[in-house]
């Protein structure tokens, strides 16, 4: 009688695993690889650009170098203490000028301007006003607006137009509607408008020849040091200062030069 041959059965569900014949130290090198890998694409792109920022809102910002430092404030900045304003320090320095918010668009004024522009002067701080300008409305009519609403005399800063959106403009546009403001501005002071705007704002639609004419005040946070290579008059480095007489954030600025030079700057009697 033949016999039956005992076969094996294969039990379901088993596979080769093909790590089994990899050494665990080849194992443990590329997970750690692929663990570096992560936490360096981690950084750089979720917390290196915004470390500046972290810093600073725990009190850390950076200074650039000057001696005459400065702020720009608004009805944000709500009842401000200019006795305490005016002996306030800022890294050893004075607050030297103070531009202060007047209009925005066509109809938009700021309800804290009349009180803060006349407080400045009262405070021997040099002052200035701006412009926020608006990429629905003409440039003309905005600028029109603002020289109806803010009277500057002797030794104010020129008045600031403030660029920091398209709207629905495209460059062209946008660069033509600026350029009527600071036109029609200039023509009514008498003086050479500063253009305000960000970076890469400025480098992405405000850096023909056209512009090159007006003194620019610069918005750059949390950088050790400008990448902008042009010329720039001011440098608005943080929007989270902390300054004596004012409750809450504040925009920090640092002039490029020594007081006489931001004296020269301001708006000159009429021969």
């Amino acid at each position: 009688m033949p016999t039956k041959r005992k076969t094996k059965r294969k039990k379901k569900g088993t596979r080769r695993n093909p790590f089994r014949r990899v050494p665990s130290y080849v194992l443990w090198t590329a997970l750690g690889i692929i663990v570096v890998i992560y936490i360096t694409f981690f950084y750089k792109t979720f917390v290196g650009p915004y470390s500046f920022r972290w810093k600073a809102l725990y009190g850390n910002v950076t200074y650039p170098k000057g001696q005459i430092r400065g702020l720009d404030i608004s009805h944000y900045q709500g009842d401000i203490n200019w006795d305490k304003l005016r002996n306030a320090q800022i890294q050893g320095a004075p607050v030297s000028f103070v531009f202060v918010k007047a209009t925005q668009g066509t109809n938009i004024w700021d309800e804290n301007f009349n009180q803060n522009f006349y407080n400045a002067k009262k405070n021997d701080i040099v002052r200035g006003a701006y412009h926020y300008f608006s990429p629905f409305t003409s440039g003309k009519a905005q600028a029109k607006y603002f020289c109806k609403m803010v009277q500057l005399e002797e030794k104010d800063l020129p008045p600031v137009l403030d660029v920091e959106e398209m709207g629905n403009y495209n460059t062209t546009q946008l660069q033509r509607e600026v350029l009527n403001w600071m036109n029609a501005v200039e023509k009514h002071y008498g003086v050479t408008p500063i253009l305000y705007t960000g970076y890469k704002f400025k480098t992405s639609y405000l850096n023909t020849p056209d512009f090159d004419k007006y003194p620019y005040w610069i918005a750059h946070y949390y950088v050790d040091s400008l990448e902008y290579k042009g010329n720039w008059t001011f440098w608005q480095h943080t929007d989270v200062g902390k300054v004596d007489g004012i409750k809450g954030d504040v925009d920090i600025n640092v002039f490029h030069g020594d007081y006489q030079d931001l004296m020269d700057l301001t708006i000159k009697a009429e021969d």
